[in-house]
């Protein structure tokens, strides 16, 4: 991680989530684009004829249930270093102190302490400040879940998966985790203040999203 400090100084770069409303986003237009993948992204990757620069994935869950389809990947994994041991044969795991305890704070440096901020997207939001992006563009971070329950409760879902852009992300006899909206929302604003305090930005291009966090755009305009 030392070593990936600021090599993408003054570059932009999209995260791209997982909501339903990458379908209706012009995906292939990132090929030649810096992207972070985040979970289960590779599931999309044939039809867009392209793979993500990398992938983050921090949750448990979903690194236990599709560690061997993560393995299969070829491309630099961020993954939490509470995986290490599941994934210690994979040689493009990067292993990241990460963790959903503790301050709840906008690391500026990735080689230490990572806080999860109730999403990988966050993970996400700190990897790409470490490397010194200064632009950064969410698509896909719909914000907006269909399931409903309390916040971080583990589930299995019971049907095709309503709240992502593939019916099979979390389909029938996944466990997942009930998304925490509100402390989500809390570290994106911490997110917003660190970089905005540093001169950079982060801007939302998702269609139709519900986050209010950051600064809308039109996706398209940025081509």
């Amino acid at each position: 991680m030392r070593a990936l400090h600021n090599t993408h100084a003054g570059e932009r770069c999209f995260i791209i989530g997982n909501g339903p409303s990458l379908r209706r986003t012009d995906l292939p237009k990132l090929k030649e684009e810096f992207t972070f993948g985040l979970n289960r992204i590779y599931l999309i990757f044939s039809e867009l004829g392209f793979a993500t620069s990398c992938l983050v994935s921090v949750n448990e869950l979903v690194l236990e249930q599709c560690a061997a389809e993560i393995k299969t990947l070829d491309l630099p994994k961020y993954l939490t270093w509470r995986s290490r041991r599941r994934f210690a044969d994979d040689p493009q795991a990067v292993f990241v102190d990460t963790d959903f305890t503790g301050p709840q704070d906008f690391s500026r440096k990735a080689s230490g302490r990572i806080f999860e901020g109730f999403t990988v997207t966050y993970v996400a939001l700190q990897l790409a400040f470490h490397m010194g992006f200064s632009e950064v563009i969410l698509i896909g971070v719909d914000h907006n879940f269909t399931t409903q329950g309390p916040a971080n409760q583990a589930v299995v879902s019971q049907g095709d998966d309503p709240n992502h852009f593939s019916p099979k992300y979390f389909g029938a006899g996944f466990k997942w985790q009930l998304p925490d909206l509100e402390g989500s929302e809390r570290a994106y604003r911490l997110a917003r203040h660190a970089y905005e305090s540093d001169g950079r930005r982060v801007r939302d291009a998702t269609v139709d999203g519900k986050l209010t966090i950051f600064p809308k755009v039109d996706y398209n305009s940025l081509f």
